[in-house]
C-alpha cells in the first residue's frame, strides 16, 4: 500500500469524476446513531466487491497521482475519517489481505482521546501518536482532519488557521513525512475554509457534497455504511459518476 506523491502541476481535461469512498469507524455498529460504523465483516465484503468489479482501493495520493498521468480509471480512493483505533485493529488487516490502500484523516489535537464532538452514541477511542505512526509504516497515507474536529465554517480566523496550519505541522513532525491531504470536519465548507486549506500548502482536500466549490480542494466523496451491500455499492458507484461534475485537472 505505497503512498505516491501528488503532482498538481499538470492539468488535464476533466475525466470521469473519481470515486472516493468515505468510511469512519470499523467495529461494533449496534449503537450507531450517526450510521458511521461498518463491521469488519461488512467491510471485508465491500473490499471483495471492489476486487470482483476489477477496482482497486488506494490512497487519495495514489489516485490523484494516477489521474495526473491520465490513468487510474480502475482506482477507488478509500478514506477513513477521525482516526479511530479500530482502523488499526480491524480495517488495516483487511486492507492488507485484499491488497487495498487507504488514506486516514486524523486529529492530532486529540491523540489518544475520543469522539467527544459527537453528542450521541458511544465514546470511541482515537489513535495515539504511535498508532498513527504504525498505520503510516504500513503504507497508509496520513492526512489532516483538523486539530480537534470543529466546523471550520463557524470558526473564527485564528481557530481556522490553527486547525488547518498547525494540524499539518504536528502530523509532519509526528510521521516524518509530508502531509498532502486535508479533510473538512463534518464535510462543511465555504470559500474562506477552502482558501485557507489551499494557502496552507495542502495539495488536495476532501469534502462530501461541495456543490459549486467543488475542485481539487473540495473533492466529493460517497458515504459507505453498514447497509451498503453489493447492489447498493453498484448503484452508488454508478450514480456518483452521473451526478457529480468532472473536476478540472483530475
Amino acid at each position: 500500500m505505497a503512498v505516491d506523491s501528488v503532482d498538481t502541476g499538470r492539468r488535464l481535461a476533466p475525466g470521469p469524476v473519481p470515486w472516493v469512498a468515505m468510511y469512519h469507524s470499523v467495529g461494533d455498529c449496534s449503537d450507531d446513531p450517526y450510521r458511521i460504523t461498518v463491521t469488519p465483516e461488512r467491510l471485508e465484503k465491500q473490499l471483495r466487491w471492489l476486487r470482483r468489479r476489477g477496482l482497486r482501493g488506494v490512497s487519495m495520493a495514489e489516485l490523484l497521482a494516477a489521474r495526473a498521468r491520465g490513468e487510474g480509471r480502475d482506482l477507488v480512493a478509500l478514506t477513513f475519517d477521525d482516526g479511530y483505533t479500530d482502523f488499526v485493529d480491524n480495517a488495516l488487516p483487511l486492507l492488507g489481505r485484499y491488497g487495498h490502500g487507504a488514506t486516514l484523516f486524523v486529529l492530532p489535537g486529540r491523540l489518544g482521546g475520543s469522539n467527544s464532538w459527537d453528542p450521541l452514541g458511544p465514546r470511541k477511542p482515537l489513535l495515539t501518536a504511535d498508532g498513527i505512526r504504525h498505520a503510516a509504516a504500513e503504507g497508509v497515507e496520513i492526512g489532516s482532519h483538523g486539530l480537534t474536529h470543529v466546523d471550520l465554517t463557524k470558526a473564527d480566523d485564528a481557530t481556522l488557521e490553527a486547525e488547518v496550519y498547525e494540524s499539518r505541522a504536528v502530523l509532519e513532525e509526528l510521521t516524518g513525512a509530508q502531509v498532502a491531504g486535508f479533510c473538512y470536519p463534518y464535510g462543511t465548507i465555504d470559500r474562506r475554509a477552502v482558501d485557507v486549506v489551499r494557502d496552507a500548502g495542502y495539495t488536495y482536500a476532501c469534502a462530501i457534497d461541495p456543490g459549486p466549490l467543488g475542485g481539487p480542494y473540495a473533492l466529493p466523496r460517497v458515504h459507505i455504511g453498514q447497509n451498503d451491500h453489493a447492489v447498493r455499492l453498484f448503484l452508488k458507484h454508478r450514480l456518483h459518476r452521473l451526478r457529480r461534475r468532472p473536476v478540472e485537472g483530475i
